[in-house]
């Protein structure tokens, strides 16, 4: 049942304890099973969670938010979620909020107000801190076109982080 699972995709602990519970294996036999495949090394959650916070980042341009929650959703320990987490820092996350912004600005339409807020939205989804998200559209925007750039010289990126903050 474990290697059918894995077969699919890698897999954690916790993720491999569930479809062995459901089955209504026992404990120890699960136990058993899975320190063994620990051992050998078919199971590694660490290895598990450095692929998954890669693969998600740059795919789906995840932030670290969004991928600690996704790592704690399929049991991986808090401590293990974080040393992957720690493999992106700041800068990797503000180019990929950046990037992910310009590339919905190109089908963008209506008013700058109006694409600020669903750029913002689209990033906060994504797990971004109101001030990456709203820094990497405000500087998205002056690029775009005069209107949009004197809208953008309008937003004080800071005080908005700010006050989004306060409001969560």
């Amino acid at each position: 049942m474990c290697l059918r699972q894995l077969a699919v995709r890698p897999r954690t602990r916790a993720e491999l304890t569930k479809v062995l519970v459901r089955k209504e294996i026992s404990a120890e036999v699960i136990a058993e099973v899975l320190d063994r495949y620990d051992e050998v090394g078919i199971i590694d959650d660490a290895a598990f969670a450095r692929a998954w916070v890669s693969s998600r980042h740059q795919g789906r341009g995840l932030a670290k938010r969004a991928l600690a929650n996704e790592l704690r959703q399929r049991g991986v320990d808090a401590e293990v979620a974080s040393e992957a987490l720690e493999t992106l820092d700041d800068d990797d996350e503000a180019a990929t909020a950046r990037a992910l912004v310009d590339r919905k600005l190109r089908t963008a339409t209506g008013p700058p107000d109006a694409v600020f807020r669903r750029l913002v939205g689209m990033l906060a989804r994504k797990g971004y801190s109101a001030g990456v998200a709203i820094r990497a559209v405000k500087d998205a925007l002056a690029a775009r076109d005069a209107e949009a750039a004197e809208f953008a010289d309008q937003i004080d990126a800071d005080a908005l982080a700010d006050e989004t903050s306060e409001l969560g």
